[in-house]
């Protein structure tokens, strides 16, 4: 492809993640850095990184963590064996249940850990991506784990088994008790409020919580009135919180497969705002997308009028997507008035 003119990149760099890399390539693709353009036209790209600052919260996201995985395995041990010691499907269904979270725990720390690793030219976003994989395959046990459940629940309601609902009220109250130590844990070691892998396994902790709720209401049902139909009506109603999750993960992990534009931010508005930058005359592909949790990304062209500082234009653009829209991984081509896509994804 003949060069006519070479284009000028505008690199804006705010803080570094681990994901950061080198835009050192030549080829004649528009979105290239330090080419040739192919066009007849002058084109501005910005690429803005913006990284998480990890260096206070990480080691605490960890330390939270593993100590809040540590005390549910346990406790998953415990009502597990539990349940089959006092023929209990509400602890074994709770125990399933903590057995999502444990999983959803591990699966934050190992994310933790492959984030720390550098980005390489095979893998030019590092290892973010496991963490969906990983969260697709654990929404998809954990249907399993709730159809299993709702299975045996309809095998007992026909013939209630008797349950010892005295012992199975104090491994249900340990359990509770370990789930409210892991969700302290989570709060003073992690960054709750900001982090989404903390957020997310806290509102897994807590969800164990309500499951042991459950299943020490069943045992005072049983052992104060003999109604041992409780124990299978608190099961299912725990497999019902455990589909809730399982949904939720499953459809939030599609949607980042996909590529879907996060559920936080407005399309629509981002690209009125750039459309309202003085100079600018049209935004086309505007594509916005998660890596991973936490971390959005954004590129679009931007068509001038050629009247102003296509410069101005793009520190205007870029400060509008990190400051209103909290979008700091993006790149952003500034275009001339001539140049013609044809066919453009808008």
């Amino acid at each position: 492809m003949p060069s006519t003119r070479k284009e000028r990149t505008a690199m804006t760099s705010r803080g570094s993640r681990d994901h950061d890399h080198e835009h050192d390539h030549t080829h004649d693709h528009a979105h290239g850095h330090a080419h040739f353009h192919g066009h007849h036209h002058q084109a501005h790209h910005g690429h803005s990184h913006h990284g998480h600052s990890h260096e206070v919260s990480r080691e605490g996201n960890r330390k939270g963590l593993t100590l809040a995985l540590l005390i549910t395995g346990g406790i998953m041990v415990l009502e597990f064996i539990g349940g089959i010691a006092t023929n209990s499907l509400a602890l074994i269904s709770d125990s399933g249940h903590m057995l999502s979270d444990a999983a959803a725990l591990l699966l934050s720390l190992v994310a933790i850990r492959l984030a720390a690793r550098p980005a390489s030219h095979s893998k030019t976003y590092g290892f973010y991506r496991f963490e969906i994989l990983a969260a697709l395959f654990n929404g998809l046990v954990l249907f399993a784990i709730a159809a299993y459940i709702v299975w045996e629940a309809v095998r007992r309601f026909a013939e209630p088994p008797e349950v010892a609902g005295g012992a199975m009220m104090a491994i249900a109250a340990v359990g509770l008790l370990a789930n409210l130590a892991s969700a302290l844990a989570l709060m003073r070691q992690g960054d709750v409020k900001n982090n989404v892998n903390l957020r997310s396994a806290y509102l897994h902790v807590l969800g164990d919580a309500l499951g042991s709720v459950g299943a020490i209401a069943a045992g005072v049902l049983m052992a104060a009135f003999g109604w041992y139909a409780a124990d299978p009506i608190v099961s299912v109603l725990v497999s019902l919180l455990i589909l809730r999750s399982a949904w939720g993960v499953v459809r939030h992990t599609l949607h980042v497969l996909m590529e879907g534009t996060p559920l936080s931010v407005d399309r629509a508005r981002v690209q009125e705002a750039l459309t309202e930058i003085e100079g600018v005359t049209d935004v086309h592909d505007l594509h916005i997308w998660t890596i991973t949790s936490g971390f959005d990304a954004v590129s679009c062209h931007l068509r001038t009028d050629g009247q102003g500082d296509t410069q101005a234009v793009l520190r205007q653009a870029l400060k509008i997507l990190e400051e209103r829209f909290f979008l700091k991984h993006a790149t952003v081509q500034v275009e001339s008035p001539d140049i013609d896509h044809g066919d453009t994804c808008r």
